[in-house]
């Protein structure tokens, strides 16, 4: 596994095309960090939220997820419980618990890592 700073994987990501996420209308994702990268361990991923958009409710069976919110703002559910997300905010995601994210009129972009890997 190679050693590298957050940053130098973000720059490295930069360069990667975003892709429409399968579900949510709005939402662009690009990896950070895969799974074969880490054995399967973790996977990170820049996630895109455009103004008004949503990752709707889902749940993750398997899988912890962090969430870093990086740029914009927005309101985040975990569980019914309401958060609001700015830069810096940090959400803690338990595996099969049920959660949303809607981006307000700035759009949202987090830094989404998943423990095992989701890719």
């Amino acid at each position: 596994m190679s050693q590298q700073t957050l940053i130098e994987n973000l720059d490295q990501a930069s360069s990667a095309a975003w892709t429409a996420h399968p579900k949510f209308p709005g939402v662009a994702i690009k990896t950070v960090v895969g799974s074969t990268t880490t054995n399967g361990a973790l996977s990170q991923h820049l996630v895109r939220v455009d103004a008004g958009c949503a990752l709707e409710t889902h749940v993750h069976a398997a899988q912890c997820e962090l969430h870093l919110v990086l740029a914009g703002s927005g309101q985040a559910w975990l569980e019914d419980q309401p958060g609001a997300y700015r830069p810096g905010s940090v959400s803690t995601i338990p595996a099969g618990a049920a959660h949303s994210v809607r981006a307000g009129g700035d759009g949202l972009t987090l830094l989404a890592s998943f423990t095992p890997a989701q890719d």
